[in-house]
C-alpha cells in the first residue's frame, strides 16, 4: 500500500527533529511523489502543515523544501496557505544576499560566485574572518548571510513560479519589498531579474491601440491586456488579434501566435516576425525588450500607436514566462471621431 501524502508529511518533521538530513531528503522526495497521486484537498493539508516548517528552516537547509511547496501549488494546493510565508522568506534571503555583498566589498574581498557550491566552506572561512576582525558582523549573522547568498535563488524561485499565476498575483503581499530586494539582487541571483518581471505584470489593464502609419486606417480600438510579460509578446498578441480582422496586413503564423500564447513550443522554427513598430503617444518607440508597464499614460490610459516596420524584425521567443496565461482582448472599436481625437493629440514618431 502506498504511503499517504500526510505520511510523507509526518515523516519530514521526524526528520527535521531528529532524523537528519538523508532522512529529511527521502521524506520530500516522497512528498513529491505522493502529491501527484493525491487530491487537491490532500495537497492543500499538506501546504498547511508545512507552512510552519517554510517559515523558520535555515535558508541552507530549506531550499528544496521551498521548491516542493510552490510546486504543490501546481497539483491543486491552494497557494495561499503558503504565499505569505514564501515571500517572507524570498524577500529576507534577498535582503541578506545584498548584505553579504555590502560586506563583502566593505571587506576587500572578491564577490563568489553564487551557484558555486563547491567553494562554500572556503568563502565561509574568508568571509567570516574577514567581517569580525572588522567588526562588521559576528559569525551567527555572517553564516545567515552566507546561506541567503548561496540559498537566495533557490528561496526566489517558488515565488517566481507561483507568480505565473493571476490569483497570486493579485493577493501578493509586500510587493514593494520584493521589488527592492529583485534591484538589490539581480546582479547576482538569476531568478531576481525574473522575478521582477512578474511583479510589474499588468493584469486586467486597458490600452489604447492606433493605426497611423501601419496601414494608414487612422482606425482606433480599446483593448484590455493581462499577464503578458514583455513587449515582444505583446507585438505578437496584438498583431494576432488585428491583422486580418481589423486592420490589413501579415498576420502571424499560428505557430508564432502559440508561442506567444499557450502553445508548448515557445521557440518556433524560424522565428517570429516583426508586424509593425509600436509607439507611445509622445512619439517614442515602445522596445520589444521593455514590459507593458513601461508605456507611458495619456489620460489614465496608456496608448500604443501602430506605425510602419522601419526594418524587419524577428526574434526567437514567443513568451517570457511559460506557465503564466496572457490576455489580450479587443473590446471595442473606437468610432472614427473618437480615434481621430485621440491621434490628434499623439506626436508623430521621429
Amino acid at each position: 500500500m502506498s504511503t499517504s501524502l500526510a505520511e510523507h508529511v509526518d515523516a519530514l518533521y521526524s526528520a527535521v527533529e531528529r532524523a537528519g538530513p538523508d532522512a529529511f531528503q527521502a521524506a520530500l522526495e516522497g512528498i513529491v511523489e505522493a502529491t501527484q497521486r493525491s487530491e487537491p484537498a490532500e495537497v492543500s493539508a499538506a501546504l498547511e502543515r508545512l507552512e510552519p516548517m517554510l517559515a523558520r528552516i535555515p535558508l541552507g537547509m530549506g531550499p528544496d523544501l521551498a521548491q516542493v511547496a510552490g510546486a504543490m501549488t501546481d497539483f491543486g494546493g491552494d497557494p495561499a496557505s503558503v504565499l505569505a510565508t514564501l515571500v517572507e522568506r524570498a524577500a529576507g534571503a534577498m535582503e541578506q544576499a545584498a548584505r553579504f555583498a555590502e560586506l563583502h566589498r566593505a571587506a576587500g574581498l572578491a564577490l563568489p560566485d553564487p551557484g558555486d557550491f563547491d567553494a562554500v566552506g572556503e568563502t565561509r572561512d574568508r568571509f567570516t574572518a574577514a567581517v569580525q576582525v572588522r567588526g562588521l558582523a559576528g559569525e551567527e549573522e555572517a553564516e545567515d548571510l552566507l546561506q541567503a547568498w548561496y540559498c537566495g535563488d533557490s528561496w526566489v524561485q517558488p515565488v517566481l513560479f507561483m507568480n505565473q499565476r493571476r490569483d497570486v498575483r493579485r493577493a501578493l503581499p509586500q510587493r514593494a519589498r520584493l521589488l527592492n530586494g529583485v534591484r538589490a539582487t539581480r546582479e547576482y541571483l538569476g531568478t531576481a531579474g525574473w522575478l521582477e518581471g512578474l511583479l510589474l505584470v499588468l493584469d486586467d489593464e486597458p490600452l489604447i491601440v492606433l493605426d497611423r502609419g501601419f496601414a494608414g486606417t487612422g482606425r482606433g480600438f480599446r483593448v484590455t491586456i493581462g499577464g503578458i510579460g514583455d513587449n515582444f509578446q505583446l507585438h505578437t498578441m496584438l498583431a494576432a488579434a488585428l491583422i486580418g480582422h481589423h486592420l490589413p496586413g501579415r498576420a502571424p503564423a499560428p505557430a508564432e501566435v502559440a508561442a506567444a500564447t499557450d502553445g508548448p513550443d515557445l521557440t518556433p522554427e524560424g522565428g517570429i516576425r516583426g508586424s509593425w513598430n509600436l509607439v507611445d503617444h509622445g512619439g517614442k518607440w515602445i522596445w520589444n525588450e521593455g514590459r507593458p508597464s513601461d508605456i507611458p499614460h495619456l489620460d489614465g490610459v496608456r496608448v500604443v500607436v501602430l506605425e510602419p516596420e522601419p526594418y524587419q524584425r524577428s526574434w526567437n521567443a514567443g513568451r517570457a514566462y511559460p506557465h503564466m496565461a496572457p490576455l489580450l482582448r479587443i473590446d471595442e472599436p473606437l468610432s472614427p471621431q473618437e480615434a481621430a481625437a485621440w491621434l490628434s493629440r499623439c506626436t508623430t514618431s521621429s
